[in-house]
């Protein structure tokens, strides 16, 4: 799934989920399984502020485990060369780790092991969690999105479950706080998708675009095949754009709402995100060169989020 390079890094699903574990709950094993996934952090860190120092330092421990436990279910979806009812399987199987933990039954699995204490010191639905499955279970089925709501209906399971699982870890899940987090994670993902449509095309055949928006402007899978970027596909660009502008600038106070380094960590993305929406509609329909934010476009950046 292409879910925001903000939190996602790569990981092999084979490395994820080491065969024959047995890890009972004990505090030494909980500790064991809490370093499991911090150290998955440091092998495969991206630009999402996976403990990042910018995070107050008490959110980097469970930040890391909901990252190890997001990145391997992803991998599931996409990595390796499993058949779908294979890929399905082992997705299914993360859900019945989630049912073990609703449950309280004792788990072998040193992600689910930290992920269980990491539900239960900070209090977080389970169902957030659930919801990302489903999200990585759409990726194995569905290749085309028929409309935008549909896109939008795709993100409230892939990307608006993290941010919503971050304002819960600040005890900042107010409901404003929440409509606006589901806006600027629904367009961080849209913007991902734009920058990301050859790769998703090449690797896994999927387009992420508005099926409705490419016949309505004469756009086909042609187009994808040979990187054709004529005016018909700048049209359809411009429209993603304001779409993902939309929901950016509606879920934008969510930035001042919550204070410090997290609040200033949300205003630097989302900052970061209209940036790239700038640079993509200087590329006029060109997709297929992703936009490279300069030392000048972060410095800017960062002025704004202060």
């Amino acid at each position: 799934m292409p879910t925001n390079d903000y939190f996602y890094g790569t990981l092999s699903p084979i490395q994820a989920i080491p065969p024959q574990t047995t890890m009972p709950s004990s505090p030494q094993k909980i500790t064991d399984a809490y370093a499991y996934c911090q150290q998955m952090v440091r092998s495969h860190y991206e630009n999402f502020p996976v403990a990042s120092f910018i995070l107050p330092k008490r959110l980097r421990q469970p930040i890391s485990v909901i990252y190890a436990f997001a990145r391997t279910a992803d991998d599931f979806a996409d990595e390796g060369d499993w058949d779908a009812e294979t890929r399905l399987t082992k997705l299914r199987e993360y859900d019945e780790y989630l049912d073990a933990i609703a449950n309280d039954e004792a788990i072998d699995n040193p992600i689910f092991i930290a992920l269980a204490d990491v539900i239960k010191k900070h209090d977080l639905p389970l169902q957030l969690f659930h919801d990302l499955i489903t999200a990585f279970r759409l990726d194995v089925s569905k290749k085309r999105f028929t409309d935008i709501d549909d896109v939008w209906d795709y993100c409230r399971y892939s990307a608006n479950p993290v941010g919503r699982l971050l304002l819960h870890l600040m005890d900042a899940a107010t409901a404003e706080n929440l409509e606006h987090s589901d806006a600027v994670c629904s367009a961080l993902q849209l913007i991902n998708f734009l920058q990301d449509i050859e790769q998703d095309f090449v690797e896994n055949q999927r387009i992420y675009l508005p099926q409705a928006d490419l016949q309505r402007f004469g756009v086909n899978e042609e187009h994808f095949r040979t990187r054709r970027s004529d005016d018909a596909f700048a049209q359809l660009l411009q429209q993603q754009i304001a779409y993902a502008r939309e929901k950016m600038l509606f879920g934008k106070p969510l930035g001042r709402a919550v204070g410090g380094r997290f609040g200033f960590q949300l205003r630097l993305m989302i900052n970061g995100g209209l940036r790239v929406l700038e640079l993509l509609e200087r590329q006029q329909g060109n997709l297929f060169s992703r936009p490279r934010l300069s030392k000048r476009d972060w410095l800017w950046m960062f002025l704004r989020a202060l």
